[in-house]
């Protein structure tokens, strides 16, 4: 019994002891935390999306005053954050981009078809592992909400069978681009010229089979491109934005409708 009592009494003086030196530990090495940190976090959106490249918000804020990051990298937030840190920080605020999230893919249940019908995990992820996904277009839409689970401002939702996103709310935090297992939604700035709403490098002839709105590389927008904006790549045409007018041709002339203007679209 003594023993026992004697065992107890150690332990019960080890952990006392291990407690002074921790307390003592903390208040010796115990560094101030910048209240600048706190300030540039309050006039942050805190929605903790990542899109800036830290963790959250309270991570971006520390490395802001720390001299890691730069004062405008809150794309939720936008211009108007990037002030507000830069108010806090006293310095001049950078110009910042916006932006908004597209989905390259128009792969509605009545443009194509299933190969097989989906008894799994409903989630994007898992379907994808499944011979690509149920649609008969390996590089579309899955349909899943992967990314609306994502997306914290409620901006992206399912409409027949593909994500939609709604771009009064979408802020281009890029959740949502990170969620898809398919890689099909892209950040563009906010005032994008035309947008090749397609991924599928198939042949046309294929591509016809499985999307009717599938990009068949048929060319003809390149014809009509005044400043040879579009090329066609692994028969897939893309949109050089630093060459592009806006003239909308392409989107005029585009024969299965895959290039979409940002004006005329939900």
């Amino acid at each position: 019994m003594n023993s026992i009592v004697t065992a107890i009494i150690v332990i019960s003086v080890m952990g006392i002891l291990a407690s002074l030196m921790l307390v003592i530990a903390a208040k010796v090495l115990y560094v101030p935390e910048d209240e600048r940190i706190g300030l540039v976090a309050e006039v942050l959106p805190g929605a903790n999306c990542g899109a800036c490249g830290f963790a959250g918000c309270s991570d971006y804020a520390k490395a802001v005053v720390e001299g890691r990051a730069p004062t405008n990298l809150c794309v939720p937030g936008g211009a108007g954050a990037a002030e507000a840190v830069s108010k806090v920080m006293g310095v001049r605020a950078s110009a910042t981009e916006a932006k908004k999230a597209v989905v390259r893919c128009q792969g509605f249940e009545f443009n194509t078809t299933k190969k097989y019908e989906y008894q799994g995990i409903t989630t994007c992820a898992a379907a994808a592992k499944m011979y690509a996904g149920p649609s008969a277009c390996a590089y579309g839409c899955l349909g899943f909400g992967d990314c609306v689970a994502a997306c914290k401002f409620d901006a992206i939702h399912i409409v027949n069978g593909v994500a939609l996103v709604d771009n009064n709310k979408c802020t281009g935090c890029g959740a949502c681009t990170k969620a898809c297992p398919k890689s099909i939604i892209s950040l563009i700035p906010d005032d994008v010229n035309p947008v090749v709403l397609c991924q599928n490098v198939d042949k046309g002839a294929q591509t016809r089979k499985v999307c009717s709105t599938g990009c068949i590389g048929c060319m003809r927008c390149t014809k009509v491109c005044p400043t040879n904006a579009i090329t066609v790549e692994n028969n897939l045409a893309r949109i050089d934005q630093e060459l592009c007018i806006a003239c909308e041709q392409c989107a005029k002339e585009c024969p299965v409708h895959a290039i979409w203007v940002p004006n005329i679209r939900y």
